[in-house]
């Protein structure tokens, strides 16, 4: 395990998502099913989102800026052309390459055997090097994401004439990916060897779905058949479902993304074989032992927090309520570009409820804490209700490191727990007290806990990093 001693003050400059894909191969009228199943991955990317359909002879595709209901609305009459029982979509944050539309996916290149297409859940730590010699050698690239790099491997002569092209190429990527690779006749999926990003498949009717999470196979009304392994490569096409292998497997730890299971997945889904709403309990529970205090009611930060305070509220015996309610029309507030619109966003997005707090000793629970500035107007709005004190607990250890594998952290310097102890939060924060989960309580929540990533936590990570990664690196390269 590698540890991070020295992290770049450049770089993301606040926390979001990385991006949800979806993919169906034998599956009529695919495009509606491709189109229902994004819509239940939107919380995975709301900057942009993509569907691509083949038909078997042609590949048809749509692509836009914003929900996947307003790509869809402004693009209806494209839509209603995406004919056929095989595609891929995306829904999009930009981890690597700036929030554009030429780098919404999914991506297709014209190769000298048909048209190509990916879409892509990850990070390649060794994009920059790859791109350089690629464009060494004469390559043009049409974006400036790290996944369009996979297009242009498996289009180079190196790689075309070869039987095994895909896996030889995917051999040579480093960092995280789950890839919906697809042609006009066929569909491949693929996890990395660390296994970093989920990618589930299922059976719906006589076809194949892959969906970042199973929320999206339930709601297409798919059966849940296993995860594609870290490692593998699942291709369909009309001889059927094969699984192959690109990497000897991994000796050691997995590197299976514990902040899906903090916040990002839905609590619907089963991710990494686990209930997410099962962990988010576990972690409340958990903390509870770890940091109990005096209250009269247990309140969460809608929703990501809504598991951890009930398992919270069941360790500790402190009732819990409703104590903010969510306005589900206003976006989550990290994906605002500017502070000013991230503060707007808070006093819209929670109301407090101030029957519940009035009068009360209140603990709040939420998943992490990365500014402070939100918890700080948060805790100033309990106690303009009433609140007599706020207690804050966070189901999981401080934020001092970033990810390298596909969330976009802010840089070191605006990370709340980067220089500053758990008493110089508290006071930051204004809170009556603050607790956060330990790294043994974090992973004590989950099986098989040595094969999780938990490196923004703690600041080791199953891979080395090398340099400092920027989401903008590949921009200077255009």
């Amino acid at each position: 395990m590698k540890h991070r001693s020295e992290i770049a003050e450049e770089g993301c400059s606040h926390p979001r998502h990385y991006c949800g894909i979806f993919g169906v191969f034998g599956v009529p009228d695919a495009a509606r099913v491709i189109y229902r199943g994004l819509f239940s991955l939107q919380h995975r990317g709301q900057e942009g989102a993509g569907i691509l359909v083949s038909d078997g002879v042609r590949i048809r595709s749509l692509r836009g800026a914003g929900l996947v209901s307003e790509v869809v609305g402004r693009q209806a009459s494209t839509f209603a052309e995406l004919k056929g029982a095989a595609g891929i979509g995306h829904v999009r944050y930009s981890t690597t390459g700036a929030s554009e539309l030429r780098n919404v996916q999914p991506i297709s290149v014209e190769c000298a055997d048909g048209i190509w297409a990916i879409a892509h859940n990850g990070n390649l730590t060794n994009a920059a090097a790859l791109r350089r010699s690629y464009q060494d050698q004469g390559s043009i690239f049409q974006t400036s994401t790290d996944s369009e790099i996979l297009l242009h491997m498996i289009a180079h002569p190196r790689y075309r004439h070869k039987p095994r092209r895909i896996e030889e190429a995917l051999a040579e990527l480093e960092g995280a990916f789950a890839f919906l690779l697809m042609n006009r006749d066929q569909l491949i999926a693929v996890r990395d060897r660390y296994g970093f990003r989920p990618l589930s498949v299922g059976r719906l009717g006589g076809g194949y779905v892959f969906a970042s999470e199973t929320c999206a196979l339930d709601l297409v009304g798919a059966e849940y058949v296993r995860d594609v392994l870290p490692g593998e490569t699942i291709t369909v096409d009309a001889r059927g479902f094969r699984s192959d292998t690109f990497c000897a497997p991994v000796s050691g730890p997995l590197g299976q993304c514990i902040f899906e299971h903090v916040y990002f997945a839905r609590p619907d889904s089963d991710l990494f074989g686990q209930s997410v709403h099962g962990v988010r309990v576990r972690l409340g529970e958990r903390l509870a032992a770890e940091q109990p205090v005096a209250a009269d009611v247990v309140v969460a930060i809608p929703d990501s927090g809504m598991a951890a305070a009930l398992g919270y509220s069941r360790r500790s015996g402190i009732p819990l309520d409703y104590g903010f309610i969510r306005n589900h029309y206003v976006g989550r507030t990290f994906i605002m570009p500017t502070a000013e619109g991230r503060a707007q966003g808070v006093d819209l997005k929670l109301a407090v409820v101030p029957s519940v707090v009035a009068g009360r000793r209140v603990v709040v629970v939420d998943d992490s804490l990365i500014r402070g500035t939100t918890s700080r107007r948060r805790i100033r709005t309990l106690r303009e209700a009433g609140a007599t004190e706020v207690h804050v607990r966070i189901s999981s250890p401080p934020v001092r490191w970033p990810c390298f594998f596909g969330i976009d952290f802010p840089s070191r310097k605006e990370l709340v727990a980067t220089e500053r102890e758990v008493e110089d939060i508290r006071r930051f924060i204004e809170a009556d007290s603050l607790g956060y989960l330990s790294g043994e309580g974090l992973l004590s929540a989950v099986d098989h806990p040595s094969d999780f990533c938990a490196g923004c936590f703690l600041g080791r990570y199953p891979v080395d990093v090398g340099p400092e990664l920027d989401k903008l690196a590949l921009e200077a390269q255009r």
